[in-house]
């Protein structure tokens, strides 16, 4: 089929099979709506918490849109704050990781999807 559509309240919420509830939800909505080079994930991070893990990408480019609330990500050695409505553009190879302010933070992200290309930084940013 050449379109699909999926109401982002009904794709699975990956962070409970992870054990990763405390700090934030998140939904990869890409095979659910069949996506082949798209990859989308739609993260809630929880008030005054930081997103569970940092990672960064070997090739590809994320897009982060802030729907809701606010915080601020650090993008290698920089902190950058977050309102409703930024867009942040994230290279490869740039470390991350969300932090929500004391509403929370939703964020849409888009990318390539790239098996394999993320890595999880252990340490940034505890």
């Amino acid at each position: 089929m050449s379109y699909a559509k999926k109401n982002l309240n009904d794709v699975e919420d990956s962070a409970v099979k992870f054990g990763l509830t405390e700090s934030q939800e998140a939904r990869f909505a890409r095979s659910e709506i069949g996506a082949e080079q798209t990859g989308m994930n739609y993260l809630k991070v929880k008030p005054s918490r930081k997103e569970a893990f940092a990672h960064r990408h070997e090739t590809a480019e994320e897009v982060y849109l802030v729907l809701a609330g606010s915080g601020r990500v650090k993008l290698d050695d920089d902190l950058v704050d977050l309102a409703p409505f930024d867009l942040v553009r994230v290279g490869p190879g740039i470390t991350r990781r969300f932090e929500a302010g004391p509403d929370g933070l939703d964020v849409l992200v888009f990318g390539p999807h790239v098996d394999g290309d993320a890595d999880v930084v252990s340490g940034f940013w505890d």
